[in-house]
């Protein structure tokens, strides 16, 4: 039996409780075992890092350069300025490293092609307006790019942008350098927002947006409703004129695949839709045939975005339906689908579908807050693990309610006693970041081993054709500058 993976470690940060009180972790326990998404999956591309032959963020250093090479920046001066744009959640892949490293090396690249020293970091947040400032110091980036490292938040000084359909807001510090650069990461995440539309510009329309704009996602058009405002701003004239090129960490469930840059965003876009869909198409339809667990929150990261396999846990919320499928019906999660909600957590009309019944119970032996996720509290029975962690909560302007849906427990051995009981499975899945696979009870691995396969010959032939062709996407791999 495989023993666990060592799970992401606990970090210092104001949105979540000390490390010093995560004494024990979820994977810890004896019946836990785990699984790698290539013993799961044996076609899951290879990986760069983690790397079983050398340095993995040396090699994410070369593959840097060596995507950039096919990448025209003459139109980059010596004198002229360069804002750098990233967004917080890469910081939350793999530990942080690779997407720092990435960012790192973007910079220098920039420098040295060009001339250009006025080179900026604008990094994004979401709703924990400081996080972004923990990450910038935590990886160097504020000595790397020389003082010039920034936190952008969607309440910061907007500048209006004329769209095709209108004025929509970005963040002015966003767009305050002759050339933008947009450095980001292409793991799937947010799916049930963003229903893997237009998945590379979607930043435009979040990261780099006032709120008034940004709201848009969560709000008032909902869903996939609200792609085309990034789409529209990224159009304009006004970005189209200062925009330089775009990268990406290429990023699939088991690691960081290479990277991929280009001068043609919506080329590049067709190519991460469907590299997406196939890397991360097999473990989330996989995750969906799971017909009963114990989920474990153990990672630092607001409740919603804690990692298993590279997929977070709202994506498990919905798992009972194909979030990559364009005909389905609102998600069972977002906070667009919470409106159909009553204060009573009952649905105010029949056809909203329930979040996922296979989730038994919930554990939150770590997850931060600063989102507001009381939602998964009062639809799923929650325990929370120390009386300090829900004292976090209840001060947490955003989950005020959280805890009045949850129980406490006063240790991570009575919560796993009293989950078990209560539950009647043993069945436990981990979202604790497991680098490269899952932490799982060892009942749940052989549920896992004998779906895998159907799983694999149904994305193949039937689910893979029909997301592309939602999408106007050739079945066949776009082309696009060479993954290095």
């Amino acid at each position: 039996m495989r023993k666990p993976i060592t799970p992401t470690a606990a970090k210092v940060s104001q949105y979540g409780i000390h490390p010093n009180l995560v004494t024990k972790r979820m994977a810890d326990y004896p019946e836990m075992t785990s699984v790698m998404v290539k013993e799961l999956f044996p076609d899951a591309p290879d990986v760069i890092y983690p790397s079983a032959e050398g340095d993995g963020l040396e090699l994410i250093r070369k593959a840097t350069v060596d995507a950039l090479k096919d990448v025209d920046m003459s139109m980059i001066k010596p004198g002229h300025s360069v804002n750098v744009l990233a967004s917080h959640h890469g910081f939350t892949l793999l530990g942080g490293q690779p997407y720092a490293t990435f960012l790192k090396m973007v910079r220098d690249e920039i420098e040295k092609r060009t001339g250009a020293t006025d080179i900026r970091l604008r990094a994004g947040n979401g709703l924990r307006f400081r996080e972004t400032e923990e990450y910038i110091k935590q990886y160097g980036l504020d000595v790397h790019f020389k003082g010039k490292a920034r936190c952008i938040a969607p309440i910061d000084e907007g500048v209006p942008i004329q769209t095709e359909i209108g004025t929509l807001y970005g963040i002015k510090s966003v767009y305050d350098a002759d050339w933008i650069v947009h450095a980001h990461n292409s793991d799937v995440r947010e799916v049930h927002f963003h229903r893997h539309v237009d998945r590379a510009v979607k930043p435009f329309g979040m990261s780099y947006a006032r709120i008034e704009t940004r709201s848009t996602y969560h709000q008032n058009l909902g869903p996939r409703g609200a792609n085309f405002t990034a789409r529209s701003i990224f159009e304009s004239d006004f970005v189209k004129s200062k925009f330089a090129f775009t990268a990406f960490l290429n990023m699939a469930p088991s690691g960081v695949v290479g990277v991929v840059a280009a001068n043609d965003l919506f080329k590049l876009n067709d190519y991460l839709t469907f590299v997406g869909l196939n890397y991360y198409g097999k473990i989330m339809t996989l995750l969906g045939e799971i017909d009963e667990c114990i989920v474990g929150l153990d990672f630092p990261c607001p409740v919603p975005y804690v990692f298993a396999a590279g997929v977070i846990y709202a994506n498990m919320v919905g798992a009972n339906v194909d979030l990559f499928d364009l005909d389905g019906d609102l998600p069972p999660y977002t906070w667009y689908t919470e409106a159909f909600y009553g204060k009573n957590g009952k649905p105010l009309i029949d056809d909203i579908t329930p979040v996922n019944p296979a989730i038994k119970m919930v554990i939150h032996n770590y997850a931060w807050g600063g989102y507001p996720s009381a939602f998964f509290s009062e639809q799923i029975p929650t325990i929370i693990v120390k009386q300090e962690q829900a004292e976090l909560f209840d001060n947490d302007p955003q989950n005020l309610e959280y805890t009045k849906h949850a129980v406490v427990s006063e240790n991570l051995d009575s919560a796993m006693r009293f989950a078990y009981k209560t539950a009647k499975t043993d069945k436990v899945l981990i979202f604790d970041g497991a680098i490269g696979g899952l932490n799982i009870s060892q009942s749940l691995l052989k549920l896992l081993q004998e779906k895998a396969p159907v799983v694999s010959k149904r994305v193949d032939e039937e689910l893979m054709p029909k997301w592309l062709k939602q999408r106007g996407i050739s079945h066949l791999t776009p082309k696009v500058n060479k993954e290095r």
